[in-house]
């Protein structure tokens, strides 16, 4: 008989034997030791089938019946396999083939005449992994299991590493894998193009209507921009208001009709639960391989070509140019007024209160950074810190912060921790010994000291990373991961890497809230948290509901404006107004 492969990707590998009771027991014997198997089939829970080797049927539990949704009695010991088949099929609960060829790919099973163990896709909808055992007599044993919500799962997951948790758009892990593919067709010849898209106004609609209906309008600029996608195309929300498409076999003129409606389809009017907000779009083009052909020089001038574009009155698009240098004009004057600020006390540290859940006490201050720059004002954090890592600047301005933060903290009462943000250039071979030098001039106690990371941080010099890290263990200062759920496989992180506390994302906290069914993924990040002993953290809390949910998630700590802006350590708890935030 020929080879078939089984639809729908079977997979097979060994599995154990299973021993039947011996032909030469007496009647009496046989009978007995047969009701005993019966009825310890009868409490598996999976679905189990004897056949012998004329393809009938010896005896099945219940459980395989009500697995294939046909009456347990209505299946006999005797019965032909292929009149078993028929009722499943019969039922729907079945593959998606004939059932000749079902019983063709059986015979091929058999005539391997070895232990297998596949995963069949049901035409139902279900899948069931089949494990297949064959006996001397030609028979074979088999027990059936219902792993669809395994796979779900599974599913769900590989999802939830890959896109963002707010829109369901591709998240920064799978944009960059998508954009290294892209460009490295581009050496067969296949054009691709990069476009970087930033939301106008969007701050404005944060500040009048809230941030409840700013997630809501990010969501509906994510399905206008699906919308305008094609096959192959990817869509991808990188933070905040910004967003990016891919394509591929791209040129400059479908480019430029792709930007103007983008543009249009983005800035009409959205309704937003009885509210009107009315938001452009500013679009920045490149276009590889003349734009560039890795995926660090894409970005960078795509950026540089929507930077044009907002410059040039917004709501416009931009291809990059290589003379539109004035990006990186402002970017140099930034980076020298950084350096004079380092010696000229522009900087100074806002904290936010970490309060312990449900008792509200304060545990602990996040340091915030804060730039007050003598002609621009106070510049956010989001401005300065690229340019400062930039312009190999962020070093020096980390660890001032970190030597700042731990002075004013080391006297306060009830001592409170202290978590800093540390960039990635920071987490050097050297840094647990800087640490442990400024710990030992301002006095703070080690295990008052907390380091916050991001997922990003992770992602390059893994292996380096994951030294300096322990080396701030053995000095007994915590890790924090900040930044949980919105970027790559987070679960297989926080088993590796040596963190003492788990911060939820603020994005990633209010799509929880926007929908019920998802505070048992909360609930279940807590439990995970709490077998690999590490603390958990709930950021942006603005509202009572919202810290109601938290309580109810297990979470050990909150932070948000529900407690506390981010201001000076003196003026506390008269924190600061929301714009420094």
């Amino acid at each position: 008989m020929g080879r078939r492969r089984i639809p729908d990707g079977a997979e097979h590998r060994r599995t154990p034997a299973v021993d039947l009771p011996a032909g030469t027991l007496d009647v009496s014997t046989f009978s007995t030791r047969l009701l005993r198997l019966e009825t310890a089939l009868e409490r598996m829970s999976h679905g189990v089938c004897f056949f012998d080797g004329a393809q009938r049927l010896i005896l099945a539990n219940r459980r395989y019946a009500e697995l294939y949704d046909i009456a347990h009695e209505s299946i006999t010991p005797g019965m032909p396999l292929r009149d078993i088949i028929a009722l499943r099929f019969a039922a729907g609960s079945c593959p998606r083939m004939t059932p000749e060829e079902y019983l063709v790919w059986r015979d091929e099973i058999a005539e391997r005449n070895e232990p297998s163990e596949t995963v069949v896709e049901m035409a139902n909808g279900r899948t069931v992994m089949i494990k297949h055992q064959p006996m001397p007599d030609g028979g074979w044993v088999a027990t059936h299991e219902d792993i669809t919500e395994q796979r779900r799962a599974a599913e769900h997951i590989a999802h939830m590493a890959h896109h963002d948790a707010l829109t369901g758009l591709a998240n920064r892990l799978l944009f960059r894998k998508t954009l290294d593919e892209a460009l490295a067709g581009d050496g067969a010849g296949i054009p691709a193009a990069l476009v970087w898209i930033d939301l106008d106004r969007f701050k404005q609609v944060n500040d009048t209507l809230g941030h409840p209906l700013g997630d809501l309008l990010l969501r509906a600029v994510a399905g206008r921009l699906r919308n305008l996608a094609q096959p192959g195309d990817l869509v991808a929300r990188l933070g905040g208001d910004e967003f990016a498409l891919i394509r591929r076999h791209a040129n400059a003129g479908d480019m430029a009709e792709l930007a103007r409606r983008i543009i249009d389809a983005l800035g009409r009017v959205y309704e937003l639960e009885g509210h009107r907000a009315d938001i452009s779009a500013s679009v920045g083009v490149a276009l590889a391989p003349h734009d560039g052909c890795g995926p660090d020089e894409m970005m960078r001038n795509a950026d540089l070509a929507l930077y044009r574009a907002k410059n040039a009155g917004r709501g416009c698009y931009r291809f990059f140019e290589p003379e539109a240098t004035l990006r990186m004009q402002v970017r140099r004057s930034l980076s020298e007024d950084l350096r004079r600020g380092l010696g000229s006390g522009a900087f100074d540290l806002h904290y936010q209160p970490l309060i312990e859940v449900p008792s509200r006490r304060i545990v602990g201050y996040e340091a915030l950074l804060r730039w007050r720059h003598p002609e621009r004002g106070l510049v956010p954090p989001q401005t300065f810190i690229p340019v400062a890592e930039g312009a190999e600047l962020i070093v020096p301005l980390g660890d001032w912060a970190i030597r700042r933060g731990c002075e004013q903290t080391v006297a306060l009462a009830g001592r409170p921790k202290l978590s800093v943000n540390v960039s990635l250039r920071q987490l050097t071979p050297d840094l647990p010994p800087r640490l442990a030098a400024v710990l030992g001039e301002t006095g703070l106690d080690p295990a008052r000291l907390e380091v916050e990371i991001t997922e990003h941080a992770m992602l390059r010099d893994t292996e380096m990373v994951l030294g300096v890290l322990h080396g701030l263990r053995n000095l007994g200062v915590g890790i924090a991961m900040d930044g949980f759920g919105t970027g790559f496989s987070s679960i297989s992180a926080l088993q590796r890497f040596p963190f003492t506390r788990v911060k939820i994302d603020r994005m990633f906290v209010r799509s929880i809230w926007a929908s019920g069914g998802d505070a048992a993924l909360l609930r279940a990040i807590s439990d995970l948290c709490k077998v690999l002993k590490m603390r958990i953290t709930a950021e942006g809390v603005e509202t009572e509901e919202q810290f109601a949910a938290v309580i109810a998630s297990g979470c050990d700590e909150a932070q948000g404006f529900l407690f506390g802006r981010p201001g000076p350590l003196a003026a506390a708890p008269a924190w600061a107004p929301p714009e420094v935030y």
